[in-house]
């Protein structure tokens, strides 16, 4: 099978069966996408979607959240993963944004990316599913399950794996593939024990293909 037909397959059946994939985490604009985005790092949407209310409550613009102090925001999203830094990186994009952006989320990854807290992955992520901008935003379950499948297979870097993606998904479908690769790697394509028989890609996955022969020792 070629590296074309490959994603031809994969997109043919996820716009089947996902046809219209959005992200888990809940938010209103891109202030708070943003704000829930940053949170989420090494932590799950689950736990993000039960801090952002109250967070959100309080803080519910960046006008807002530039006034507040790392300590009084520690205290809203103290049970998420590595709360100091958040904190810090909450007010301190709060404060950029207010100062540098005339309190506006910017929608260009570029001007993202000025902001604390914000990388690469953050910054494609709010551009694409807010802004609709065909960026592959490239966390672990998309690095994983693109080098599964065989769709970025020898790509050994998240950054890599974003450019072939992009290379080879036509633009209109970028944004939904990264939702689909997502949402396919929390639920079936999982990290250890990957549920392959219920998988509906395993008749053109390269790692099902190889499990088969014998010849699986990286998952």
């Amino acid at each position: 099978m070629t590296l074309k037909e490959r994603y031809r397959l994969t997109i043919e059946y996820f716009s089947k069966t996902m046809p219209e994939p959005e992200t888990e985490l809940d938010y209103k604009n891109p202030f708070e996408l943003l704000v829930a985005v940053i949170l989420s790092a090494q932590c799950t949407d689950k736990r993000v979607n039960m801090i952002t209310p109250s967070l959100i409550a309080a803080y519910p613009d960046a006008t807002a959240l530039s006034g507040a102090t790392p300590a009084e925001v520690y205290e809203y999203i103290k049970s998420c993963t590595y709360p100091n830094n958040k904190s810090k990186h909450l007010v301190g994009m709060a404060k950029m944004v207010v100062e540098r952006f005339n309190g506006i989320i910017p929608d260009n990854p570029e001007k993202l990316q000025q902001l604390p807290g914000v990388g690469r992955k953050t910054a494609n992520v709010v551009a694409s599913v807010f802004f609709h901008k065909p960026l592959m935003a490239v966390d672990t379950h998309v690095f994983r399950v693109a080098k599964r499948i065989g769709l970025a297979e020898k790509a050994k870097t998240p950054l890599k794996t974003e450019l072939i993606l992009t290379k080879n998904i036509p633009e209109e479908m970028v944004r939904h593939v990264h939702h689909w690769l997502i949402l396919h790697g929390r639920y079936i394509c999982k990290a250890r024990n990957p549920l392959c028989s219920d998988c509906g890609i395993s008749g053109f996955c390269r790692y099902f293909e190889k499990m088969k022969s014998g010849n699986q020792t990286d998952k």
